[in-house]
């Protein structure tokens, strides 16, 4: 008989520290894992996960945890990311900005569309299409973590194992086909790189402000305003039978926040913001990687392992057929290309790891590197978020 080891709160916050440090003491083993930007989180949860899986196979223990913080942890994960939709910055960034924006919506869409198809013709949830979507691809580990246990609410049995699954899938595979796509444009094209680059474009980095106890106290009470009136705003909204995901109000108001402050010339701590969300999203990857059931993914190893190769099939069609030309048909819609593919199918830092492997045998390209990450950092997460939630909505 099956022995169930409960966790409350804080021996949960605990396993979790646990978690990431061997997620980065066996980073350090492997480089292979550094190489294509596995995080250290997801290593740690997925070794956890193994463990899960053997108590499972034998019949022998099971863990159950508290869940209160990891969905405080996760709703400040996104909070963080509505601070960072700012009008001001998509105006900056002008046109490339904007068609890349446009170009990542429509294979979000596709992306989607692709999968839910998929899962219908082989008889599964649809909701498994939006897993192995959007969720997982241009989404990445974050997103899939957050989404998982909305898509188990709304029917999908393995929703988070599923997802996370894909998403691992995803960093790697979107690693390996960016470099190919670059080359066959390169060379199909006979792309040359500007002489002396594009002055226009300098890099998205930001002041560089030293961190300090004041400026994370403005980040942290800036997010926790954001939190307290988004979940306000939520909870009036159900009581008018309108029912939207916990993390939505807070991430729309933060948005509103960081706009209205721009329009004032209010400045707001971005860089604490940025650190407060990060560390949240560590420890609430690895918290959501303890609940992964990977013996749920066994009955769709064939439909999942489809999906997951179309979705690459239709990533690179799309950098080629459709990015590549949106951006330009130049070398910089090259390069750009290049990085859609790991940006699309991974995070933003695959994307740059493609580009400046594809850049530094070929020829630099500022326009790339200032467009790619702008709309990875500042805008994806805040626009799939939407987009995921209305097609749950849809489906279900």
């Amino acid at each position: 008989m099956s022995y169930t080891i409960t966790l409350d709160t804080t021996a949960t916050l605990g396993a979790s520290a646990v978690l990431l440090l061997a997620g980065h003491g066996v980073k350090k083993l492997l480089p292979a894992l550094k190489k294509f930007f596995i995080p250290s989180p997801v290593i740690g949860g997925m070794l956890f996960a193994l463990v899960s899986l053997a108590g499972h196979l034998t019949d022998t223990f099971a863990f159950a945890f508290s869940s209160d913080l990891k969905d405080l942890l996760m709703m400040v994960f996104f909070t963080s990311i509505g601070f960072m939709a700012s009008a001001k910055m998509l105006k900056t960034g002008g046109p490339a900005v904007v068609l890349f924006i446009i170009a990542s919506i429509m294979l979000i869409f596709l992306q989607n569309i692709a999968g839910t198809s998929v899962a219908i013709i082989f008889g599964e949830n649809p909701l498994l299409g939006l897993a192995t979507g959007s969720i997982s691809m241009s989404g990445g580990h974050g997103t899939s973590a957050a989404f998982g246990p909305e898509l188990e609410k709304y029917g999908l049995a393995g929703g988070l194992s599923i997802s996370v699954a894909c998403a691992t899938f995803g960093l790697i595979t979107g690693s390996m086909i960016g470099g190919p796509v670059g080359r066959f444009l390169l060379i199909r094209k006979k792309l040359k790189p500007k002489a002396g680059g594009n002055e226009k474009y300098g890099p998205v980095a930001g002041p560089g402000t030293r961190i300090t106890e004041r400026s994370l106290m403005e980040g942290a009470i800036c997010i926790a305003m954001a939190v307290a009136i988004g979940t306000a705003l939520i909870r009036m909204l159900k009581d008018c039978d309108i029912t939207m995901p916990a993390y939505l109000g807070p991430m729309v108001i933060a948005a509103i926040i960081r706009n209205l402050a721009d329009m004032r010339k209010k400045e707001i701590s971005l860089e604490a913001v940025e650190t407060i969300g990060n560390i949240s999203l560590q420890f609430f990857l690895a918290m959501a990687l303890m609940n992964l059931r990977l013996w749920e993914l066994a009955d769709l190893a064939l439909p999942l392992l489809t999906i997951l190769f179309i979705q690459t099939v239709v990533t690179i069609l799309f950098a080629v057929y459709v990015t590549f030309n949106i951006m330009g048909r130049d070398y910089d819609a090259a390069v750009i290309a290049c990085g859609h593919c790991g940006f699309a199918m991974g995070a933003t830092p695959n994307a740059m790891a493609n580009m400046e492997t594809f850049t530094g045998a070929n020829g630099k390209s500022p326009k790339a590197f200032f467009v790619v990450p702008m709309v990875g950092a500042l805008f994806i997460d805040f626009i799939n978020a939407i987009a995921i939630s209305v097609g749950m909505r849809i489906i279900a």
